[in-house]
């Protein structure tokens, strides 16, 4: 995956460990991201996982971590696709919108894309993208012209944006301890024990 996420540092995870006393992310001043596209960012994984009976993405951190994961962590090569792929992703959303400035565009303006783009693919399809960003990969790192399709672009972006959404908001602090199973001390081990019994159909916190 583009964003590598197993390799995170603790350093990186501790700005996931807080959820309180968080200034607005239309204030927040990325570190990787032009401003108007981390602000675009922070709004586009709140609508992937909005504020309900647990705080939204946002409120967690998960922005801060994907901003500052790309930044200290990516390689450059990654991370001048990952900027690639945001590029033709918020062109699009911009396009689709109608707005002129991603400060404008709302949570509903990123649904139609995200349905789009998130809907499972045909083994085929998923096949010809993978090839299609192993070649453009290829060629650049080869010092070559590359263009990539913009749809499987929009694709990639909204994948990868998701998976590393879920992954840094599963492993915050606040859903770690008060929604996850969590054990500060591990006891016994159970190897086959069922899982509605024993936590209640929730998963283990990290």
């Amino acid at each position: 995956m583009v964003f590598g996420y197993a390799a995170a540092t603790p350093t990186l995870l501790s700005v996931l460990q807080s959820c309180k006393e968080k200034p607005s992310y239309a204030e927040w001043v990325p570190s990787f991201f032009d401003n108007d596209k981390g602000y675009a960012l922070a709004k586009m994984v709140d609508v992937l996982l909005p504020k309900t009976d647990t705080p939204s993405a946002t409120e967690v951190g998960v922005h801060l971590f994907i901003d500052r994961f790309a930044n200290e962590v990516l390689p450059m090569e990654q991370q001048e696709f990952t900027k690639l792929l945001m590029d033709k992703f918020m062109d699009k959303l911009l396009a689709e919108s109608g707005q002129d400035s991603l400060r404008d565009v709302e949570e509903a303006d990123f649904e139609p894309l995200l349905n789009k783009y998130l809907a499972k693919r045909s083994d085929a399809e998923e096949e010809a993208h993978e090839k299609a960003i192993g070649e453009y990969m290829k060629a650049k790192m080869s010092g070559s012209e590359a263009e990539l399709d913009d749809a499987i672009a929009c694709y990639t972006f909204a994948g990868n944006v998701r998976e590393m959404a879920i992954w840094a908001y599963k492993n915050s602090e606040y859903i770690g301890e008060e929604v996850l199973v969590y054990l500060p001390i591990p006891g016994e081990y159970i190897a086959c024990g069922d899982v509605d019994e024993l936590t209640q159909g929730k998963a283990w916190s990290l």
